[in-house]
């Protein structure tokens, strides 16, 4: 096997941190990779595959008898940071950038026989002593290990990340003044030189990069009033405002917007556009989706429009499935249907329920080169390694590119979304051919997938023998576990009703979201999903099968959860008895139910 020839790899095999499937990837990847470019197995399996920095970098350390530093950030005062800081500034500036970049910081002076400068580092084996610059006071240097939640927190205290968009934009201090001309004789000029005078190209690069740090999914640029303007993020599946523009006609801001970015027209203002842009931001390229659709509003001579762009950031891919946080029963079966030869598996909810996310773990756990893997995605959004990713044009549509992957010899078929009962009949037909295809619905639950599947046109006896499994999701926020509080007893009537008992508030595991603090938004901090897992067991499959012109969806359900399938419901509730979220979340997030 391949991962024989790592000894680091068995040490993580040994540790528990990888699988030995994981391994063989990530070792194939690597005698892939030639030239300077090829990287370790470490930065590939973190990167890659997403296993976690420091179980990684800190076994490396134990192998090769690197010291390691603990240390609190917030505990330090500013004496020590202060320091940190001057050791750093002795440094030439784009050496300074560099070691920021790679994760390192410079944080002590040893005193000795040779004073030693002690720079603590994310990857202790990086190739750094060498390029250290010559002209410094510095003789003797030793690198140590230090976690990579550590120094981030330490960068954020000695050396914050600039916006340098949006310096020069706080930096303009001469304010325009309203326009007042009708979208009909707009002044393109007027327009520029509005745009020009106000730097609103670097508030809209600005916004672009403060996006991508905060973790935010979309932006949303609204216009309010006649001349302000209001900037959205939209952080853990929450809006939040981030800056509103004031005096400045929403027009400019749409210009630059529009002028920024690929595939929309400027002086188009009556109907939707779909766009795109790319930039560098913080050495890592990021994608974004532009969505332009005109709105009403109280000046009716102006066509205003509101603009939503999604960021694509690859770093956020999950590619191992076990970080997707499923329950045991539902992760169980989940890996049981994915691995099979063939058949439908489905992952259905809501808009922004994570279902992309969860079919892209999925994905990377099963490609393999023996393997021909085709994805239909409309618009595709991540780029997947080892798939071919068929690209929808107004030349190929999403059902030409659906009836196109029948004739081209797939193995493993994404189908992005059921949209029909022509896509519907196609990954019946699929399955049923010996393929395993991966898919999406919209629908609030498992059971009614299959009745939304027999609406369209799918016959039950179809649906019950090429079904693995269908997986109903949604995402609800975690809380911030720093400063998270003991649930108040003014919501226990509230937690009771929803389905806790006294013995699990009595269990003192069971929070409610506190004030926020610097390390989370408003009490909260990320996201985990909560599932029901319909998995097609033989009993399962035999209901289905059975269903006359009405499928019984409660019947369905019963036999599941007879078999230990959670509800929504009753996986939220246990993610509130492990102090994971609030009730207020989970009421929100089942409502429909």
């Amino acid at each position: 096997m391949a991962q024989g020839r790592s000894r680091f790899g068995q040490l993580l095999l040994k540790k528990g941190i990888i699988t030995p499937d994981i391994l063989d990837k990530a070792l194939q990847i690597q005698e892939e990779e030639t030239g300077p470019n090829a990287r370790e197995l470490g930065k590939i399996l973190v990167h890659d595959f997403n296993i976690n920095h420091d179980a990684v970098y800190g076994l490396l350390a134990e192998m090769y008898a690197f010291r390691t530093i603990e240390l609190d950030p917030q505990k330090l005062d500013e004496s020590e940071i202060d320091r940190m800081k001057q050791l750093l500034s002795k440094f030439p500036e784009d050496f300074r950038k560099e070691l920021v970049y790679k994760k390192c910081l410079p944080y002590r002076i040893a005193f000795g026989h040779r004073n030693t400068l002690i720079i603590l580092a994310a990857d202790p084996t990086i190739k750094l002593l060498e390029s250290i610059p010559h002209k410094t006071e510095f003789k003797k240097y030793e690198v140590v290990y230090c976690r990579l939640s550590i120094l981030e927190e330490l960068i954020e205290l000695v050396a914050p990340q600039k916006n340098e968009f949006l310096e020069l934009f706080e930096e303009a201090d001469e304010q325009i003044e309203e326009t007042s001309s009708s979208d009909k004789d707009l002044d393109e000029y007027a327009l520029d030189e509005e745009i020009n005078k106000s730097l609103l190209v670097n508030l809209f690069e600005a916004c672009l990069v403060e996006a991508v740090r905060k973790g935010a999914s979309d932006i949303h640029i609204i216009p309010f009033e006649k001349s302000n303007v209001d900037f959205y993020f939209r952080i853990d599946g929450k809006l939040t405002k981030w800056y509103r523009q004031e005096n400045t006609s929403p027009e400019a801001i749409a210009a630059v917007v529009k002028d920024r970015a690929e595939g929309v027209d400027r002086f188009e203002r009556a109907t939707a556009q779909d766009g795109f842009a790319q930039r560098m931001i913080d050495n890592h390229l990021i994608r974004f989706r532009i969505s332009i659709i005109p709105i009403t509003s109280t000046e009716f001579t102006r066509n205003f429009e509101s603009i939503v762009i999604r960021t694509i950031d690859d770093r956020n891919v999950i590619t191992d499935l076990k970080k997707l946080g499923f329950q045991a029963k539902a992760e169980e079966d989940f890996f049981r249907s994915i691995n099979k030869s063939k058949g439908i598996v489905m992952v259905t909810g809501p808009t922004g329920s994570g279902k992309s996310t969860t079919l892209m773990a999925a994905l990377y756990n099963v490609i393999d080169p023996s393997k021909c893997v085709l994805t239909v995605e409309d618009p595709v959004e991540y780029s997947i390694h080892g798939a071919r990713q068929l690209k929808i044009s107004n030349r190929l549509t999403f059902e030409q590119a659906i009836r196109a992957i029948l004739r081209h010899d797939p193995d493993i078929v994404m189908v992005g979304e059921i949209r029909d009962k022509t896509t519907a009949e196609t990954a019946v037909k699929l399955a049923n051919t010996g393929h395993l295809t991966f898919s999406t619905l919209h629908t609030n639950d498992a059971p009614s997938a299959i009745s939304r599947l027999y609406k369209m046109g799918v016959e039950p006896f179809l649906l019950a023998y090429t079904i693995n499994i269908i997986v109903a999701q949604r995402l609800v926020r975690k809380l911030c576990t720093h400063c998270r509080e003991p649930l108040g007893e003014d919501k226990y009537k509230a937690a009771l009703r929803l389905g806790l008992t006294q013995e699990d508030l009595d269990s003192g595991k069971v929070y409610q979201a506190g004030p926020g603090c610097k390390k989370c938004h408003n009490g909260y901090k990320g996201r985990v999903n909560i599932c029901e897992a319909l998995y097609f067991s033989p009993e399962v499959r035999k209901t289905v099968a059975e269903s006359g012109t009405e499928i019984d969806e409660d019947k369905i359900r019963e036999v599941a959860e007879g078999q230990g399938m959670l509800s929504l419901l009753e996986s939220g509730l246990d993610r509130i008895r492990n102090g994971l979220t609030t009730i207020e979340e989970i009421e929100y997030a089942t409502s429909e139910d």
